[in-house]
């Protein structure tokens, strides 16, 4: 496995993270899950990502029937969806017990979707200061803000706020709508922050949908950029050998070759930004 600087952390986090929905966050199915997360380690992940809202608290459940015996091995990130202190206060707690752990490597900020949001967290009762009141308390290494629906939303918390990591959606057809790449990662990279790629293959959609012929060109296209690592959910454990292999070998694309992907995508954008739409 390949490992990249996580911003100014000091962490080396491999360039292939596992995201907790797919079959790591299905609670009827926690055998399958454990299997997968347990091959990610095995074949050299060390980033894995969740949040409570993955399978209904179903993703933190699973991962941490392995972080019970391979805890040191991962850097943990879960996530509030609260914007307020005391839910997120509420939240951690929960994520804590669901994850059999004491702490968190990262807890982030989940899904900045509206410029009102970015007002709430930053409130005296907000979010915002409860991760600080948890990272003074040691429970939590550092603190991190996602989005995937505006990249001026996600832009405007940055701005105001010195996160340790941001979480950003990045793909081959991001640039066509609304672009994370063209409006918050040169910020990310200017703050020497960590930075977290998702919607890597947009659920499939950009490769059976929106133009490309491989996963390999989506996964490659995202790593070429000056990203820490990409989370990727996880249905079979095939898929995951399949990423794993790709990103033990990886070697950026060049420029031309990062051109010709977007270009396939230009016509049907639609399908790998849908969860800009839809969500």
């Amino acid at each position: 496995m390949q490992y990249r600087e996580l911003g100014k952390t000091g962490k080396k986090v491999s360039i292939l993270g596992l995201g907790g929905e797919a079959s790591v966050e299905d609670s009827n199915n926690p055998e399958k899950a454990e299997q997968i997360i347990n091959q990610a380690l095995d074949g050299g992940v060390n980033y894995v990502d969740t949040a409570p809202v993955y399978g209904s608290g179903g993703s933190e459940q699973n991962i941490g029937r392995v972080m019970a015996y391979r805890r040191e091995e991962v850097f943990l990130a879960s996530k509030t969806h609260e914007r307020s202190y005391d839910g997120t206060m509420r939240l951690f707690e929960e994520s804590l017990n669901r994850l059999q752990t004491d702490y968190l490597d990262l807890y982030q900020i989940h899904n900045l979707r509206l410029p009102g949001e970015v007002g709430e967290i930053f409130e005296k009762n907000g979010a915002v200061k409860a991760l600080e009141n948890l990272k003074d308390q040691g429970v939590i290494k550092h603190i991190g803000v996602t989005g995937h629906k505006d990249p001026l939303v996600l832009r405007q918390a940055i701005e105001n706020y010195d996160f340790d990591c941001v979480l950003m959606a990045l793909n081959a057809a991001d640039p066509h709508r609304q672009s994370f790449k063209d409006g918050v990662l040169d910020l990310a990279l200017e703050k020497k922050m960590g930075i977290i790629a998702m919607k890597v293959f947009a659920k499939g959609r950009l490769v059976e949908n929106a133009g490309l012929t491989s996963y390999e060109e989506a996964l490659g296209f995202v790593l070429t950029h000056p990203v820490s690592t990409a989370i990727i959910g996880t249905s079979t454990l095939e898929e995951l050998e399949m990423n794993l292999s790709f990103c033990r070998d990886f070697v950026g694309f060049e420029a031309e070759k990062i051109h010709t992907i977007e270009e396939k995508t230009a016509l049907k954008e639609k399908e790998g930004n849908f969860f800009k739409i839809e969500w």
